[in-house]
This record gives C-alpha cells, sequence and structure tokens, in this order.
C-alpha cells in the first residue's frame, strides 16, 4: 500500500513570507525574518537570484538558526543543493526547474515540496503529483517577479480551489488591501514579498496580514 507521505505533514501556510535582499531597504534578512517571525508568519521562503551560492548557503544556516527554535518551517526556493545542505524543511520548485519525482527522492518524504502554477492546467496536472502544496502565481501583476505569466485573478483563484487536492498558497501583487479576498476566493495563504520585506516594520507588518487572513477564514 502507497502512503501519502504529505497528509502526515502539519504546516500552517496561511502567512507565507518570500525574501528578496534587493528590497530589504539595506537591512539583513535575518532581521527581517525574525521580525516577521514574532508577526506571526507560518512559512518562509529563501529566495534569491542574484547572491552567490556561498552567500545563499550561509543565509540558509543564519535563517534556520532564527526559525528552527520557533517551528517555523523554512523552504529554500529552486536550489536543491542549499536544501540538503543545511537540512532545510522544504524546498520549492517552478514548472521549469527540477523535476517533482527527481526532487522528492533527493529531498525524501518527510521534507515538504511546493510546485508553483501559473495556470489551471498546471493546476490540474498538479493533481497528479504528492507535492506538497502548490503556490499559485501569479495572482495579480507585480514588480518583484518580472518572468510571469497573466495573471490568475481572484476567479483563477476560485476555479482552482474547486479541485486541487493540494494546499495553496498566492502570491504574486497581494498586500493588505487583497489579502482578505484571496483568501474568501478559496487560496489557504498568501505569500509575500514586499508587504513585509520592504515595509518599516516588518513585524507590524507580518500583524496586520495575518489578523487579515485569520479573519477571512
Amino acid at each position: 500500500m502507497q502512503v501519502n507521505f504529505n497528509k502526515m505533514k502539519n504546516f500552517d501556510i496561511s502567512l507565507y513570507l518570500v525574501t528578496d535582499l534587493e528590497l530589504s531597504k539595506d537591512r539583513s534578512l535575518e532581521y527581517i525574518v525574525e521580525e516577521a517571525a514574532k508577526g506571526g508568519v507560518t512559512l518562509v521562503q529563501l529566495r534569491e537570484k542574484n547572491i552567490s551560492t556561498r552567500e545563499f548557503y550561509e543565509l540558509a544556516k543564519s535563517l534556520m538558526a532564527i526559525l528552527k527554535p520557533l517551528n517555523i518551517p523554512l523552504i529554500i526556493n529552486d536550489r536543491i543543493d542549499i536544501a540538503l545542505a543545511v537540512d532545510a524543511d522544504g524546498l520549492h520548485i517552478g514548472q521549469s526547474d527540477l523535476p517533482y519525482a527527481v526532487a522528492r527522492r533527493l529531498m525524501g518524504y518527510e521534507k515538504i515540496i511546493g510546485l508553483s502554477v501559473e495556470n489551471i492546467q498546471q493546476a490540474r496536472d498538479a493533481n497528479n503529483l504528492d507535492v506538497d502544496y502548490i503556490g499559485l502565481s501569479p495572482v495579480f501583476s507585480t514588480n518583484t517577479k518580472l518572468d510571469i505569466n497573466t495573471p490568475l485573478e481572484l476567479a483563477g483563484i476560485k476555479e482552482i480551489a474547486s479541485f486541487t487536492k493540494h494546499k495553496t498558497v498566492a502570491i504574486g501583487g497581494i498586500n493588505s488591501s487583497n489579502a482578505e479576498s484571496i483568501i474568501a476566493s478559496g487560496a489557504d495563504g498568501i505569500a509575500v514579498v514586499s508587504a513585509i520585506v520592504s515595509h518599516e516594520n516588518p513585524k507590524q507588518a507580518a500583524l496586520h496580514l495575518k489578523s487579515l487572513v485569520t479573519n477571512a477564514k
């Protein structure tokens, strides 16, 4: 009998922080992540495209040291070598990254693996994979990710929520003005970048977003 391991994992996807050093206003990611954790962030993804492998590794180690005692999972974007090197809690992959089956074999079934889906068909295809969550990307247009497809909008979230078997987190242009509508449309959580990373008070930003998500459920 095949065991569905991802159903055995218990993690909260409601407020998912994605990092971006270039938006941090010269503050360290360690500071931003620690403050955001105090504000209620439930998952953190380290996503940095413009730093060296060594810098990525050192950052991942630092964030693991902050998040592990708080039981907040650290997800590494794309870089399975880094995820394995620091024993991160999980990996996030896109449609053009390492195939899911390979990532799962290397990461193991106890780790979290998320997959970005950019349209309805990709979300349907993901039902054939035992991923732990899917990232709906982008919901709205955004300046933090330029290589993106047509936004899914709220109608896309509603449609995907109607058939997916996976937890869903929405990303792309999300902030305090639209967070509630995304949850109300059926997403399990919101993923934000600049709404926390660029905010003058990351803890306060996280607290506010978390309250909006909680109230919308």
